[in-house]
C-alpha cells in the first residue's frame, strides 16, 4: 500500500497525512537507537503500520476514547490520535510499562499536539474508562484478556489485533474466560484476525 492509496481508503486529511509522515520519520529515528518495530517492516509502514492500526475504525468508527495497552513504538494508539485530532471528545491513552519507549511516545504526543497521555505503568493497574481498549503484539489473548479486564468491565470493549493463530488464542482464552467475542477478518493482512471482546468473566 501506498501513501495515496492509505489516504484514499482511510479518508485522512492533508493534516492527518503529514503528522503521519513526522510519525515515521521519527519512528525511523528512534529505531535506530532502539527496539522499537523490526526495520525490515518500515518500508511496508503504510500497510504494515499505518493501514493495520487505522482500520480499527471500520469496526468502531464512532469510538472516541481508547486505550492501547503496551502502546510500545505507538501502534495503533498514535495512528489513532492523529486520525482522532480535532474530533471534540477524542483521546487515546497510551499504556506502556517501559520507561524509554514512554519517552519517545510523549515525544511524538508532544511534537504533533494529538489528544493523548502517555501513561507510564501496567494496563492491569489502571482506572480509566474508555470505549475501546486495544492491543497489537502484546501477549496471548488469554494473557491479554487479564490486562484489558478492568477495562472491560468498567465499559470498554476489546478489539485486538491479531495474527494467524487467532482462533486457536481464543479458544485457548475461553478456557479460563467467558467470553462474548467475535473474530473480525483483518484488513491489511488476510492471514491477520481483530478479536472483538463485548464481555468476559474469569471462570478459573
Amino acid at each position: 500500500m501506498t501513501r495515496d492509496e492509505f489516504q484514499a481508503r482511510t479518508g485522512a486529511s492533508d493534516a492527518a497525512m503529514a503528522d503521519l509522515d513526522a510519525f515515521l520519520v521519527r519512528l525511523t529515528e528512534g529505531n535506530a537507537v532502539m527496539n522499537l518495530v523490526g526495520p525490515d517492516t518500515l518500508p511496508d509502514f503504510w500497510n504494515r503500520h499505518a493501514w493495520d492500526s487505522a482500520q480499527l475504525f471500520h469496526v468502531k468508527p464512532d469510538a472516541l476514547t481508547w486505550a492501547d495497552l503496551g502502546a510500545g513504538a505507538g501502534f495503533p494508539g498514535v495512528v489513532l490520535a492523529i486520525l482522532l485530532k480535532g474530533r471534540p471528545g477524542a483521546h487515546v491513552w497510551l499504556v506502556e510499562s517501559l520507561a524509554k519507549r514512554c519517552r519517545f511516545l510523549e515525544s511524538i504526543v508532544d511534537a504533533l499536539g494529538l489528544p493523548a497521555t502517555v501513561v507510564n505503568g501496567r494496563a492491569e493497574d489502571q482506572r480509566l474508562k474508555v470505549e475501546v481498549v486495544t492491543a497489537r503484539a502484546v501477549a496471548p489473548l488469554e494473557k491479554l484478556l487479564s490486562y484489558a479486564q478492568p477495562w472491560i468491565v468498567a465499559g470498554g470493549q476489546g478489539l485486538f489485533l491479531k495474527g494467524q493463530r487467532a482462533e486457536d488464542e481464543l479458544r485457548d482464552a475461553r478456557k479460563s474466560w467467558q467470553i462474548d467475542a467475535e473474530l473480525l477478518p483483518s484488513a491489511s493482512d488476510p492471514r491477520g484476525r481483530l478479536v472483538l471482546v463485548r464481555r468476559l468473566r474469569r471462570v478459573r
